[in-house]
């Protein structure tokens, strides 16, 4: 299959960091040499205590994963203290509101004040090194303040996106087992208001229902909107920070200490709590963000993602910040209050490196306004899903007018950083490819089998070697990790994507083999939706597949079987009703990411005579792709997928 290339612009090849020489030699000795590789580069960051032993890894068994384990550091005084002495007064945020009236610059002089003031307010109110903190904020400074003051005082943080509801807050509440909230009174995101105090009041109580009281509610004051109020529990940060001083020093840390906990969904239905530590997360952030963004002194960078997922933390947080840069934050959404907001905003701030999903690129292009010139912008990059070629060629052409090239990078929140992406001097660019693997990432293509996979081809991918930002475990459940990532292939870790290379060696990732759905870069697990969808009293049974969505890559479609007992016959009646039941069912129990796109009901679904649902059916019938359909004779009753091509809901084709 032939691609359109894109050779490096020579106005990108004269000023980046490295060329294409520099990453071939690079490469190969984090491949052949990775303590000598990553011994150097360790280096980029501030040690307390400096690192003597350089990567310990084993991919089987139970798994071993260290990196500069002897090494000391804090990742709060590497984002802050460090930079003090050259660029206190440098805007480290450049925060923009929703409806655009309001503008801060926080300085790095600024942040580490603030920083240091929660930082107090947590330790005052009994916050340990250790001790786990859930943060439910919208993106505002004040969540870049609280990630960072737990960092500063060994405190783990755990930070659930805020349009998540009360019951997926609770959840992971009680799974890292979590004492302590910080959240706001409101949010605001696209003129609309979320209720986030009423909303953690209510997850509270679920949590405390399940076993884990939380004790201290730290509440930032957004919106001065009514909310509920326990005396004792909850604390108004802007009060405690007054009563505390601004002096606060950083605790040392082990490589190995936790940094942050962040779920993420599971094909089991249980979310993860993966897991990320100190030193080498923070060491791979911090140069994946320096590379892959070729950025420079004084730049201002934009990645429009947000602080729930990882992709705030790496690129939002902790990388930027790392490496003395000023990052922008957007409290909104990309189209309100109008469609052109950011392109006004890339003008305004002077943004040169800009960051977001493909989904936010489809509904850019899809409003039909043309990006005007925006001279300071150099360089365009996308992640979350792959990026469809149309959308590649508009971003490449319409925002960047022809001279920005596009970093289509490919990682995960396992990963803690890019793992397949181009580089601006480096490489010649395919839409809709990832193209070339960062520094010591090993891809391999494997079979069913686990037989790798030579030259142009396709299969499973799997990284055959570890990296520094690579998670350690999953919080509370090592032998899930294990099993999850390293035991369907032994001695790999698997990343769960399906994978094509090309005769160029060029990479295309084709979204996941396992039960596990990429919602506007959003990873959420079906077995999740299908619970909330089980939870009706209506609802037999529900199984959820994805397909593949225009705007969003992938959409959530359900199919749902109902209950057939007489008592419940008149209720059934009206099935569009129902339908909005069990959208808003899920919505409560997981949050508006997660609502179905379509559901569609069905007498039975496809089951082998075992009872397992082939899903392949049912991902092949969502979408319309019946054609390929393939045997369904070893199905238990075989006419059920009759009646499910016969009433499909996602129709593209005549017939």
């Amino acid at each position: 299959m032939s691609a359109k290339l894109y050779p490096v612009l020579e106005s990108t090849g004269r000023q980046a960091l490295i060329d294409r020489k520099t990453y071939q030699d690079w490469y190969r000795e984090s491949l052949e040499d990775p303590d000598a590789f990553w011994g150097r580069h360790g280096r980029r960051i501030d040690w307390f205590t400096p690192y003597t032993k350089v990567k310990n890894t084993d991919f089987t068994n139970d798994v071993t994963i260290r990196w500069y384990e002897d090494g000391v550091t804090n990742a709060a005084y590497n984002c802050l203290d460090r930079h003090l002495p050259a660029r206190a007064g440098q805007t480290a945020i450049l925060w923009e509101s929703d409806d655009g009236a309001e503008v801060r610059r926080l300085t790095y002089d600024d942040l580490h004040e603030q920083v240091c003031r929660m930082a107090n307010v947590l330790k005052k109110h009994g916050v340990r090194k250790g001790d786990r903190v859930s943060i439910y904020m919208p993106m505002v400074p004040e969540v870049t303040v609280a990630m960072l003051a737990c960092a500063r005082i060994g405190a783990v943080h755990s930070v659930v996106f805020s349009g998540f509801s009360p019951e997926a807050l609770a959840s992971r509440i009680i799974d890292c087992d979590s004492h302590f909230l910080i959240t706001c009174d409101e949010g605001l995101r696209g003129g609309r208001t979320i209720a986030l105090k009423n909303n953690a009041d209510k997850a509270i109580d679920i949590a405390a229902a399940g076993g884990v009281e939380v004790e201290k509610t730290f509440v930032v004051q957004r919106t001065g909107g009514p909310t509920g109020w326990k005396p004792g529990r909850d604390l108004w940060v802007h009060e405690e920070s007054a009563t505390v001083s601004a002096d606060c020093p950083p605790e040392p840390m082990n490589a190995e200490d936790p940094l942050f906990i962040l779920y993420t969904s599971g094909s089991t239905g249980a979310p993860k709590g993966v897991v990320h530590t100190t030193g080498g997360y923070l060491v791979y952030a911090s140069m994946t963000h320096e590379y892959v963004f070729d950025t420079h002194e004084g730049d201002v960078y934009w990645c429009m993602g947000d602080v729930g997922w990882i992709t705030g933390h790496s690129y939002i947080v902790y990388g930027p910040l790392a490496n003395g840069t000023t990052t922008v934050m957007f409290e909104g959404v990309p189209t309100y209050p109008h469609a052109g907001r950011v392109w006004e905003m890339i003008n305004r701030h002077g943004v040169n490196s800009f960051y977001t999903a493909p989904t936010a690129i489809r509904a850019l292009m899809g409003t039909g306004h043309t990006p005007p010139d925006m001279p300071a912008l150099r360089l365009l990059a996308s992640v979350g899903e792959p990026i469809n070629p149309e959308a590649w060629e508009w971003y490449y052409h319409a925002v960047g007018k022809g001279r920005a090239p596009i970093m289509d990078t490919w990682w995960q929140t396992e990963a803690g950083g890019i793992l397949i992406t181009p580089l601006p001097g480096v490489t010649d660019l395919k839409p809709g490819s990832a193209t070339r693997p960062f520094f010591g990432i090993r891809p391999e293509l494997v079979d069913a089998e686990g037989q790798v996979l030579e030259g142009a081809t396709a299969g499973n991918l799997c990284l055959a070697d570890s990296w520094p930002g690579q998670m350690r475990t999953i919080h509370g459940n090592h032998q899930r990790f294990v099993d999850d990532y390293f035991r369907v292939y032994p001695g790999k870790y698997f990343t769960g994507d399906g994978c094509r290379r090309d005769s160029d060696g060029d990479y295309w990732i084709t979204g996941r083999v396992d039960d596990v759905l990429n919602i506007s870069g959003h990873r959420l697990g079906t077995a999740e939706i299908e619970a909330a969808l089980d939870a009706h009293p209506l609802v037999a049974e529900a199984a959820v597949v994805g397909y593949p969505h225009p705007l969003k890559g992938q959409g959530i479609y359900c199919y749902v079987t109902l209950m057939a007992s007489p008592e419940t016959a008149a209720q059934r009646q009206d099935e569009d009703t129902l339908r909005r039941e069990l959208v808003q069912q899920v919505r409560r129990e997981i949050g508006p990411i997660a609502s179905p796109d379509h559901i569609q009901f069905a007498p039975d679904l496809p089951k082998t005579r075992s009872g397992k649902i082939m899903r392949r059916l049912l991902r092949k019938i969502a979408e319309d792709e019946l054609d390929s359909l393939g045997d369904t004779t070893t199905l238990a009753d075989p006419s059920v997928v009759d009646d499910l091509i016969a009433n499909r809901q996602n129709r593209r084709k005549a017939g």
